[in-house]
């Protein structure tokens, strides 16, 4: 009998690894130290490689507490990572030097039941501290990511931890399940589980743009697009990527700006066009406090230490 269980098809590149499914195509830079395409039934999800991203912009509550001060190397901390390593396992057996001119001992048919691999990225700070990413591509083309971060005694309290996806274009909408509304983890108590659908990628006209947005405590996530930058491609049919929980709920946030590009901005007119969908996969985020906006700082439980490791995972679908 034919076997029919799911297969990989591997592409060895240069300095990429390439994994292709019925569904999906994703593509990994050895380089950047990320995944820098994911294309689902041939539309494009990324426009910049998967990144680790500790930033928040400033709440008024952080400005007025201080916390910029205090926390501010790790507003450039996740913009310029360096590749330390990598590890490339096929069938779970690790394959050696997978790049140029090794690369050239694999045929275009080369298959797997699995792939993974992990990036230690080497993260700019004072001490210094690294976070591995490791990327698990399933038989099925499911992609599970795991991220582990190296707490340095020494290191601030972190605005958050996550991992980005920049999108090529705005969203229609998202759904998820989680609570209702923006909450963050001191702010949570009046959300109601349930399922729920966004239109856009709403921002609030803050007077000085801050972050917002976060779901907490949240199952899955589905990101709904009708555009694309295919010059090619004029349908306005709508297409949609999954995410979800493997064992531990998530938080995320989606907006059409990233993190630095609303810390340049002192006025809402300030900001650039909304064009992308931002998406940030948390596995910590710092809460929002309000006890005062002159001094106070957020309660203690909602810190987050740089000093002690933290991991989370989730699943792409």
């Amino acid at each position: 009998m034919e076997n029919t269980a799911p297969k990989l098809r591997i592409i060895y590149g240069d300095c990429t690894l390439g994994i292709k499914t019925n569904d999906k195509h994703y593509i990994f830079s050895y380089t950047r130290g990320g995944l820098e395409s994911l294309k689902k039934h041939g539309k494009e999800w990324l426009y910049r490689e998967t990144m680790p991203t500790f930033w928040r912009a400033l709440t008024d509550n952080d400005r007025g507490s201080g916390f910029g001060y205090r926390s501010n190397m790790w507003l450039g901390a996740g913009l310029y990572p360096i590749v330390k390593g990598f590890t490339v396992r096929i069938n779970e057996e690790e394959i050696k030097q997978p790049t140029a001119p090794n690369n050239n001992q694999y045929s275009n048919e080369e298959y797997a039941k699995t792939a993974e691999i992990i990036f230690t990225l080497e993260i700019n700070t004072v001490p210094q501290t690294v976070v591995d990413v490791a990327y698990f591509v399933q038989g099925n083309g499911d992609l599970r990511i795991k991220m582990t971060y190296h707490g340095q005694k020494g290191l601030p309290e972190l605005p958050l931890l996550g991992l980005r996806f920049i999108m090529p274009t705005k969203a229609k909408h998202y759904e998820y399940e989680g609570l209702s509304g923006e909450t963050y983890p001191d702010r949570k108590a009046g959300g109601i589980p349930g399922i729920y659908k966004v239109e856009g990628l709403p921002f609030p006209p803050y007077l000085v743009p801050q972050d917002c947005g976060v779901h907490m405590d949240t199952k899955w996530l589905e990101i709904t697009r009708d555009q694309t930058l295919n010059n090619a491609d004029h349908s306005k049919e709508e297409f949609s990527l999954r995410f979800e929980k493997t064992t531990e709920n998530f938080a995320f946030s989606a907006l059409p700006f990233k993190a630095e590009e609303l810390e340049n901005a002192t006025h809402i007119e300030e900001l650039p066009p909304e064009r992308r969908t931002v998406l940030t996969m948390l596995a910590k985020v710092r809460g929002v406090g309000g006890i005062n906006s002159w001094g106070a700082d957020v309660e203690a439980p909602f810190h987050i230490s740089g000093e002690e490791d933290h991991e989370f995972s989730f699943t792409v679908k």
